[in-house]
């Protein structure tokens, strides 16, 4: 890290006042001279506000909401091939047909525009959230807009235009099989700007079955990249999918557009400043029963004969 800030300090004495385009601190070099995380805000004025995402969600810090009720997912079973991109910052996928969520607390229904994903380097750190301080190898944004809205640029106007959904990953001793198209078609990306046609997936297959996603967390963000758009209504999901380490180390194959390594995508947290992250009440069960056991640990502890 030390020799990171170094670099970025050498190099930034001869970086050009009128550079706008955006990268990762990874991706920053004295070749590649770009507004690294710190200096968004020179490439779009919204990074700087007040309202920002990812966040640490500290889970005893968390209010119950009721209104937090497992959402409503239509048509995440409906098969579909999307064109996979690596637009030079991640991995995209377009979704073309009408899958929709609502419920959850949500105002209206909104329906899923694209999915991408944050990942780290071969399997290290990289998730964008973070729960009580820890960082998942990587985390997917399953992205959607009102379903009035014919485009995204015009969802981002509203204040709670679009909806993401988060889910983090976590390394497994097996491969997941649900997985293999997406991992399969990362080797015809490697260059930014390399896209192929997906083999026919479904959005259902990538996370967890429904019946598992009741805990969740829920806050008031923004898009994690430029332009920061303070228009997100943002879902965290507490059980993370499962990826093998091949699987995880295959996504750091793919390259920046200077050449380097697509590693470590992902935004350093941001201040809540304020903000309130509620939790559902399936997150709350989960909270509960992990006290329970420390209560009951402690329990047998003081009950044991000296």
């Amino acid at each position: 890290m030390q020799q990171q800030l170094i670099l970025y300090l050498a190099c930034a004495w001869t970086l050009c006042a009128g550079s706008g385009d955006w990268c990762y601190q990874s991706q920053f070099s004295c070749d590649h001279q770009c507004n690294a995380p710190e200096n968004w805000d020179h490439a779009s004025r919204n990074c700087a506000g007040r309202s920002q995402s990812p966040v640490n969600i500290v889970t005893r810090k968390t209010m119950k909401d009721d209104r937090l009720t497992p959402l409503k997912f239509e048509n995440y079973q409906h098969i579909f091939r999307g064109l996979i991109k690596n637009n030079g910052h991640s991995v995209q996928v377009g979704v073309s047909h009408p899958s929709t969520i609502s419920g959850g607390g949500l105002s209206t229904t909104y329906k899923a525009v694209q999915f991408h994903l944050h990942w780290g380097n071969n399997g290290g750190p990289g998730s964008e959230h973070t729960i009580d301080g820890e960082q998942y190898p990587m985390e997917l944004h399953i992205v959607h807009m009102k379903s009035q809205y014919s485009d995204l640029g015009t969802a981002l106007r509203d204040k709670e235009g679009v909806a993401v959904l988060g889910f983090f990953y976590e390394m497994s001793n097996s491969p997941n099989r649900k997985y293999e198209s997406l991992i399969n078609a990362l080797r015809n990306i490697k260059p930014t700007n390399g896209n192929t046609t997906l083999s026919p997936i479904a959005l259902a297959e990538l996370i967890p079955p429904e019946q598992n996603l009741t805990s969740y967390y829920r806050y008031k963000g923004s898009l994690t990249t430029p332009d920061c758009s303070e228009s997100v209504v943002w879902t965290v999901f507490e059980n993370p999918i499962p990826l093998s380490m091949d699987q995880l180390k295959a996504f750091s194959e793919l390259r920046f557009q200077n050449g380097k390594p697509l590693v470590k995508n992902f935004r350093p947290l941001q201040p809540l400043n304020g903000r309130t992250v509620f939790r559902s009440g399936g997150a709350a069960v989960m909270i509960s029963s992990a006290l329970l056991v420390v209560a009951l640990a402690v329990g047998l502890e003081v009950s044991q004969p000296n």
